[in-house]
């Protein structure tokens, strides 16, 4: 439907560096994300925490079941909008790879140890990732992935100007991102996909998690809507099928006005090319008001009810114990650092021991404080 506003699948601005061989199967985009899927950081996601410890179940998720989750809803609504799938999907699959072990609580460690050395973003650590630490060429650092692809992923939550952080800085002198402009459509459909995909699959986990109960949300206009349409078509529906017909239909309104709106906004403001929407001044992609209204009410609830659960709060204030003590305890004995993380001589120790601990999955990081401390 808005072809003229897509990023094309055959055509990039290139890569950083040329490897001299043309894969006659795959697009760029193609290629780049299944250079992600094969990463080490990609599989390593599948031990990162999401909301609650790895320990808690088997069955919550994990940022690796999110980011395929989010991937899957980009794909949706970039088919919808006749856009790059394969590009969305990259975005989507790379957006949280620079997160620490232990969530937004490992994050919230590593920038308090790293205040005096450039500070720590797990947004900076995604690119710091695939355009650095990530190593499978003989000739370059990272993934060396198309420079759209590396626009969409740092950009993803908008224009960064006034934002820019350790790596990034560094980075986009000899690779520029147009730090000042709109990302691409892919981009921000990849964004606003994070954002349906944790609202909902949010309310799941804490409700497997018993921390609060499915006639709770009744208290939310919105999901009260969707449980009397449930209930009303199907009669005898238990508990558990009642939660995932209701986190389906949500989703499914949540993309749909995600289209609708869209739609809307591009007729109205008369975008026709893809330089026009980099150009806007916020995001062509996005909800309606009152959509938006709602799920603000669902986020809110979440922070009330499970974000800022007792229960978790102090598994949390552990979890930030255990990154801190492991930091400074490299900080001290570089020398007990894996091999492959002593050859880092071109860096400073604080960035080198950050980039270590941020790599980590949280049972590897809870096991090595155990056998260092305990």
């Amino acid at each position: 439907m808005f072809k003229s506003l897509a990023a094309n699948p055959l055509k990039t601005k290139g890569r950083l560096y040329n490897e001299y061989d043309e894969d006659l199967f795959r697009t760029p985009f193609e290629r780049d994300r299944d250079r992600i899927i094969h990463s080490n950081s990609f599989r390593k996601l599948k031990h990162k925490t999401q909301v609650f410890i790895e320990t808690e179940s088997d069955y919550f998720r994990t940022r690796l079941t999110h980011s395929l989750e989010v991937a899957q809803i980009s794909r949706s609504l970039c088919r919808l909008f006749d856009l790059n799938e394969d590009l969305g999907e990259t975005v989507a699959l790379a957006h949280d790879l620079g997160h620490p072990p232990f969530g937004h609580n490992g994050e919230k460690s590593l920038n308090d140890v790293m205040m005096d050395f450039g500070k720590f973003n797990h947004n900076d650590q995604t690119l710091r990732l695939i355009t650095f630490i990530e190593k499978r060429h003989p000739n370059f650092n990272g993934l060396n992935l198309s420079w759209e692809s590396l626009e969409g992923i740092v950009k993803h939550n908008g224009i960064l100007s006034n934002n820019i952080h350790f790596h990034l800085k560094s980075y986009n002198k000899s690779h520029d991102l147009n730090l000042s402009k709109q990302p691409h459509l892919e981009s921000q459909i990849a964004s606003i996909s994070d954002d349906i995909a944790y609202n909902n699959h949010d309310i799941e986990d804490a409700i497997r998690a018993k921390l609060i109960h499915i006639d709770q949300l009744k208290e939310i206009d919105f999901y009260k809507v969707i449980i009397s349409e449930i209930n009303d078509k199907y009669k005898a529906i238990n508990s558990n099928q009642l939660m995932y017909q209701m986190i389906r239909k949500s989703i499914s309104k949540m993309i749909m006005d995600v289209y609708d709106n869209t739609k809307k906004i591009i007729y109205k403001s008369n975008l026709k090319k893809l330089n026009n929407i980099k150009d806007q001044q916020m995001f062509t992609v996005s909800m309606s008001e009152d959509m938006n209204k709602k799920c603000l009410t669902i986020k809110k609830f979440l922070y009330d009810n499970l974000y800022n659960h007792k229960s978790l709060l102090l598994k949390r204030s552990n979890s930030e114990k255990i990154i801190m003590k492991l930091f400074n305890y490299f900080i001290n004995n570089s020398n007990k650092l894996p091999n492959d993380w002593k050859m880092n001589n071109k860096i400073e120790i604080e960035r080198n021991v950050c980039d270590y601990i941020s790599g980590m999955t949280d049972r590897y990081a809870s096991r090595l404080y155990s056998s260092i401390y305990e």
